[in-house]
């Protein structure tokens, strides 16, 4: 478990697809090679199968071109929440391109220090966003500054510090059957998990031009990493039952407010997931104490 809530946490997400760029370079392929058969070539080399066509490909050959973050900050004792994401604009070419989505967010979580929240985060969402950095000739010192010891800075490199949270770190164990994923996690806690769009989409979805809908995708999944994290911190005693129930309503009411524009039209169907699976559990919770034997637990 996590020793600490800080006043600005970012539970955030992103996604990525086989960047066309890397696979025509780490394959030696022609420039004018179209992106579908760049892609399908990366996937054969990561060892596609009949049964696995889109094998996971090593993060370092794709291109992240979504970032989604849920901000909690508490001011003057009042918590606020936010939804963020990136890239804002979704038909500006400049704006979607890979190096400024990732300065637009690293360079604020350099700027702001925030305590970032992921789920697989350590190995694989913090480590794309690091090694596409790199790739793009990114200049973040803000980010990369480390203290001499753990307990006199920021520190988002270091396991002995908690302003970078990997939750699956504390939920999951070595092998298949104790690992989870974050909709298993999420659908059995009564939060939305995967529903209607799933990562093996995104690619597709990419080259057709829906980035709009990637970056929605993605917003659904920062929001259910941050209320995977309410539920640990709750259950970690950070929150009382009461105030658990009150930082879930703080989520309710950022979503209610974002649906006044409808460019967010897209969040009422996380909110109807979310009332769906909460009364799905109401229900079973009943039916499960109807039918308990009725032998004496106590014998």
């Amino acid at each position: 478990m996590f020793k600490k809530v800080l006043d600005d946490v970012w539970a955030f997400d992103c996604e990525w697809v086989p960047d066309i760029r890397s696979g025509i370079v780490m394959l030696d392929l022609p420039p004018s090679t179209p992106p579908q058969r760049v892609m399908e070539a990366m996937w054969v080399q990561g060892g596609a199968t009949a049964e696995d066509p889109q094998p996971f490909l090593k993060t370092v050959l794709c291109r992240v071109v979504s970032i989604a973050a849920v901000r909690r900050r508490v001011i003057d004792g009042k918590t606020k929440v936010e939804l963020l994401w990136q890239p804002r604009h979704f038909d500006d070419i400049q704006k979607c391109e890979e190096a400024e989505v990732l300065q637009n967010f690293l360079g604020a979580v350099g700027k702001v220090k925030p305590q970032l929240v992921g789920f697989n985060s350590r190995s694989a969402d913090l480590k794309i966003l690091l090694q596409r950095a790199v790739v793009n000739g990114l200049y973040l010192p803000d980010l990369c500054q480390r203290p001499d010891k753990p307990w006199e800075g920021v520190d988002y490199f270091g396991r002995d510090n908690d302003y970078h949270i990997d939750l699956i770190e504390t939920l999951s164990t070595w092998g298949n059957h104790g690992r989870v994923s974050l909709n298993e996690i999420a659908r059995l806690s009564g939060i939305p998990g995967k529903f209607g769009v799933s990562g093996d989409d995104v690619a597709g979805m990419w080259l057709q031009g829906r980035i709009r809908e990637i970056v929605q995708y993605n917003c659904f999944d920062a929001i259910t990493t941050y209320l995977v994290w309410l539920r640990m911190a709750h259950l970690g005693g950070f929150f009382t039952n009461e105030q658990y129930e009150e930082e879930q309503n703080e989520v309710r009411d950022t979503i209610f407010g974002l649906l006044e524009h409808p460019d967010h039209g897209y969040l009422e169907y996380y909110l109807e997931e979310w009332e769906r699976l909460e009364y799905l559990q109401q229900e079973l919770a009943a039916n499960s104490q109807q039918g308990f034997p009725a032998a004496d637990i106590n014998q």
